[in-house]
């Protein structure tokens, strides 16, 4: 997303015809009849949550170069409304909920599991999703209302698994995933990230000690970005493909590509989509010192190729 100082980078016996209706559905699409149902709750409390929020607050959700994220048609799958000039600077948080200050350092397995999805030609990535000790979901629809979202955002047509050589496998924290995907304070993301810089960044890093992590900063969960303008669903949606790019080996962040166009998932969207801004704030990132900005973009493939 980010900054990344630190980041490399039917029972059996039962016939058909005794099946009630959703036992059938479940044997048809498996996890995702168990899936909907949350995911309607996750959509709901979010729905709830922009409507409720105060006149004038925001609430606080690699591509391969320009390959599928081009901007070919007048009706663009991905719109956020405009930001008007000046209200959070990128250096801020939008304000909206609480979020936790600090953890326990130590993470609760979260979800439920057994969604898979892609086809995994070259790579297959065993995931667990977590939530530290600590952190407060039920303000934001609880604990599994986070897992759902992980679930839903990897096996989404317009996500990574549009390559053939990806695919995703939710699994149990204690089944040694290959991937821990774990919602974080934001002291210990600080800690976590090496980033002690006021921008509330997320991250992805790799250690021996803990293997491979994306570090989900609670605190944007909760709060969204600026350049998301308030579609809270939709931010979460990019901190999720962002951060999963890198452990994907997108090391490398991308700037935008042409004025006007979709931002690139790789491009830190969390602080700003104008290219002079993060040049202005990382010169030596790969951002040209040039005014071209791009619009909010969660996907990899926002208008993924048919199957």
């Amino acid at each position: 997303m980010t900054y990344h100082p630190g980041a490399y980078e039917p029972a059996a016996g039962h016939s058909g015809a005794e099946k009630s209706a959703f036992a059938r559905f479940a044997d048809a699409y498996g996890w995702r009849a168990y899936a909907i149902p949350v995911l309607v709750v996750v959509t709901a409390l979010v729905i709830w949550s922009i409507v409720n929020t105060p006149a004038g607050e925001t609430v606080g959700t690699t591509s391969r170069g320009t390959e599928g994220i081009e901007d070919t048609t007048d009706e663009p799958r991905v719109t956020v409304p405009d930001m008007p000039e000046g209200q959070v600077a990128m250096t801020e948080l939008p304000p909206g909920g609480p979020f936790t200050e600090q953890g326990k350092g130590t993470y609760r397995p979260v979800g439920s599991l057994g969604m898979n999805h892609g086809k995994g030609e070259e790579k297959v990535v065993r995931f667990s999703t977590e939530v530290e000790d600590g952190i407060d979901t039920t303000t934001f629809g609880g604990d599994d209302s986070f897992a759902a979202m992980v679930d839903a955002t990897l096996s989404d047509p317009r996500g990574w698994t549009n390559d053939p050589r990806f695919r995703f496998e939710h699994v149990s924290s204690s089944d040694d995933p290959d991937l821990r995907i774990q919602l974080t304070s934001v002291g210990t993301t600080r800690e976590t990230c090496g980033n002690d810089i006021g921008l509330e960044t997320s991250c992805r890093i790799y250690t021996e000690a803990d293997g491979d992590r994306v570090i989900i900063n609670e605190s944007r969960w909760v709060r969204g970005a600026a350049p998301y303008n308030g579609d809270l669903g939709m931010y979460r949606q990019y901190l999720i493909n962002h951060e999963v790019g890198h452990a994907l080996g997108y090391a490398e962040h991308e700037p935008c590509g042409e004025d006007g166009k979709l931002a690139p998932v790789m491009m830190q969207q969390t602080l700003s989509l104008n290219n002079k801004d993060l040049f202005q704030l990382a010169p030596e990132e790969v951002y040209p010192d040039n005014d071209d900005t791009c619009r909010a973009n969660p996907w990899p493939y926002p208008r993924p190729a048919a199957v």
